[in-house]
């Protein structure tokens, strides 16, 4: 290619040509710079607060959303661990008479609250597999069946100051593994 058609090709500086200027500024009192208040929550001192305060039984019911009579249910935390924002929850639930292992956590940020039962035997027409899963801490949550056949159900709970008398301190219940 010829040089000349190269410099046609290529644009000229002009005269028209202005340089980037900010605009001016405005007065600083009507510019929001987005310095709100900084986030001064610890998930982590917090979770370590739920360990040690949470209550250590809880009674309340369990209704299934097939229209079953509500059956009583009596959960004993057993520990509680706080582990970074997780506080970590191990104990037993009495579910309609029949008592299970429990293995869950809470995340101190959130409330969020998952619940496995770990025996083999589950009270209430539960199925092994399942979880009880919340969002408002162990106050309220709901059972997530491991299969959709099951509709599943609601666990109301609230603290209670004293152990029943129904059920036996110290005896311990078999757990089934996981997988």
């Amino acid at each position: 290619m010829p040089l000349s058609m190269l410099l046609a090709a290529s644009p000229l500086p002009s005269d028209a040509f202005q340089p980037f200027t900010p605009p001016a500024r405005p007065d600083s009192a009507t510019v929001d710079l987005g310095t709100g208040t900084v986030e001064t929550f610890d998930p982590t001192l917090r979770a370590e607060r739920i360990a040690s305060l949470v209550p250590r039984f809880w009674r309340g019911n369990y209704r299934s959303f097939d229209g079953a009579a509500p059956l009583p249910v009596e959960l004993r935390i057993e520990s509680a661990t706080p582990m970074g924002q997780m506080v970590d929850l191990r104990g037993s639930v009495s579910l309609g008479g029949v008592l299970s292992p429990v293995q869950g956590n809470i995340n101190a940020k959130s409330d969020q609250l998952d619940l496995l039962l770990l025996g083999d035997a589950l009270g209430g027409g539960l199925e092994a597999g399942g979880e009880f899963q919340g969002l408002q801490g162990l106050s309220l949550s709901g059972w997530h069946a491991p299969r959709l056949t099951s509709l599943g159900g609601r666990l109301q709970l609230v603290p209670s100051r004293e152990a029943t008398p129904g059920v036996r301190q110290g005896v311990g219940v078999p757990i089934r593994g996981l997988w």
